[in-house]
């Protein structure tokens, strides 16, 4: 049955979203198309609204006990861990509010790293006086080695991505957390460019906290995420002092008796308004189409994507990330530098859609493209360099 799945995953799925034929979508780097089934459900929950007298108590918790469960079963982690959130900026200034760092210490991250992992430490680098490291492959045989090269007992706190955004550099995180786990360094990691398109295990990797925005890999709604608190990091202070996140606020007509109880675990991390019946029920469905092609086949179908078209790029002189440095789901291509500034400009032109980060242009297909959409690119290509 498991193999049966995986052969059928790796026709394209094209037929679940709206994308015309004529469109080449490569971007999910920059944000995922929703799925058909997404723009139902958040369709109903925005009509739900227009009904209030049926929104009822249970319905502001019951979707989000579900998103819970459902996420925490595409990491292995428990749902008492998850907390709802809506962006990575809020999960990683959650996890620096609860990261004690002193004067001296240090705090690692990448040159070029997603800004919503590099300003809550530089805000706590400028407010403690730790210092901020930021680390390049360089002459190391890999972004991983050059991370574990410069992880001593001075550095506090490791903020790190799964994938670097500019061009898919792959780290490994369980050699990380091993080293992590001898200096007494707390591991917080943006997943949001690896969440939902390459297996993770939070059990093996085990974070201090990892956030995820859903725009992305996730195939879900703009302004809805998810943060995960490890089991010992569940105690501290959210954001926002919000009542549902509150010990007994089920009980609604309860609720001027003001408690300092929270509801157990990362709870008390949820944003508020969390309830959101319009997106939420857009993020579920999104949850239970990737529970039921299930991420490890999704990442099986991306690595021989990104490898045919890795094949076809190097032939056209076009340098990408080696294989071995390169998260599965992700191509990063140099822009050659006598290439035309209006490379990317040319491809919308013909409906072929791309970006660029860092000098690097992003190829990041999904289960939505076909054959058709990769020969496209390649012929189109081979005009314009």
């Amino acid at each position: 049955k498991c193999h049966f799945l995986l052969i059928s995953m790796l026709s394209s799925q094209r037929h679940l979203f709206n994308i015309p034929e004529e469109v080449v979508y490569l971007n999910t780097a920059y944000m995922s198309p929703l799925l058909n089934s997404v723009v139902e459900a958040i369709d109903r929950g925005v009509r739900s609204k227009a009904h209030p007298w049926k929104i009822t108590i249970p319905n502001f918790y019951e979707d989000i006990d579900r998103a819970r469960i459902l996420f925490s079963g595409l990491t292995n982690s428990n749902p008492e861990n998850i907390a709802i959130i809506p962006s990575a900026s809020y999960g990683i200034q959650t996890a620096a509010k609860n990261i004690e760092v002193k004067r001296g210490e240090k705090i690692l991250l990448l040159k070029d790293q997603f800004p919503s992992n590099v300003y809550p430490w530089q805000r706590m680098s400028q407010e403690t006086g730790c210092h901020i490291i930021r680390i390049e492959q360089g002459n190391f045989e890999s972004l991983t080695d050059a991370i574990l090269n410069n992880l001593d007992e001075t550095v506090a706190v490791a903020a790190l991505p799964n994938v670097l955004w500019t061009d898919g550099s792959l780290i490994d995180l369980i050699q990380i957390r091993l080293r992590c786990d001898e200096i007494g360094c707390a591991l917080v990691l943006d997943l949001t460019q690896s969440a939902g398109a390459v297996w993770i295990d939070f059990k093996t990797v085990r974070p201090d906290f990892a956030v995820v925005a859903n725009y992305k890999w996730m195939l879900g709604p703009y302004t809805t995420g998810f943060l995960y608190a490890s089991p010992d990091r569940c105690d501290g202070m959210p954001l926002e002092e919000g009542w549902i996140t509150r010990k007994d606020s089920k009980n609604f007509s309860n609720l001027i008796r003001y408690t300092d109880a929270y509801e157990p675990g990362a709870t008390r991390y949820d944003m508020g308004e969390r309830s959101n019946f319009a997106l939420m029920p857009g993020v579920i469905a999104a949850l239970q189409q990737i529970k039921l092609w299930g991420i490890k086949n999704i990442e099986q179908k991306l690595l021989i994507q990104n490898r045919f078209l890795g094949e076809k790029l190097t032939g056209l002189g076009l340098e990408i990330t080696d294989e071995k440095q390169r998260a599965p789901h992700f191509l990063g291509v140099k822009i050659p530098n006598d290439s035309r500034n209006d490379l990317l400009l040319k491809l919308s032109e013909k409906n072929i859609y791309l970006s660029e980060r860092g000098g690097t242009i992003r190829i990041t297909p999904h289960l939505w493209n076909t054959q058709a959409d990769f020969d496209k690119l390649i012929s189109e290509l081979k005009q314009l360099l």
